[in-house]
């Protein structure tokens, strides 16, 4: 087993570059309040678009952006009926005239039974 393992650094755990002589990134920071009242703070890079909603670090909930616009409502799309489905394949002519094609057979099989 001995044989079979790396010697040397770890692999990926250790960076060999150093931060010296280099400038932090310039930020921003944004203000999140969530509907429970919870309210903190997200750091961004300065050229960054800020989202209008964050998930809450304490519930995780959808926390909104202070002083942000409101976010757009999700378009959705109504739900579709059996009538509508009927109607997507047949037009209203066809759909009465298979009724009255139906009520004939029905109306036939009554004066038989009798």
């Amino acid at each position: 087993m001995g044989e079979r393992s790396l010697r040397g650094s770890r692999l990926g755990s250790v960076s060999y570059e150093t931060e010296r002589n280099t400038a932090p990134i310039e930020r921003q920071y944004a203000e999140y309040r969530c509907p429970s009242g919870h309210l903190f703070t997200v750091p961004f890079a300065d050229d960054a678009e800020l989202p209008d909603t964050w998930e809450c670090k304490f519930d995780g909930g959808a926390a909104k952006l202070v002083g942000g616009a409101e976010p757009a409502p999700k378009k959705v799309k109504p739900p579709r009926t059996h009538w509508d489905m009927l109607l997507e394949r047949r037009s209203v002519e066809d759909l009465e005239e298979v009724l009255s094609e139906r009520l004939e057979v029905l109306r036939g099989r009554r004066t038989r039974a009798s």
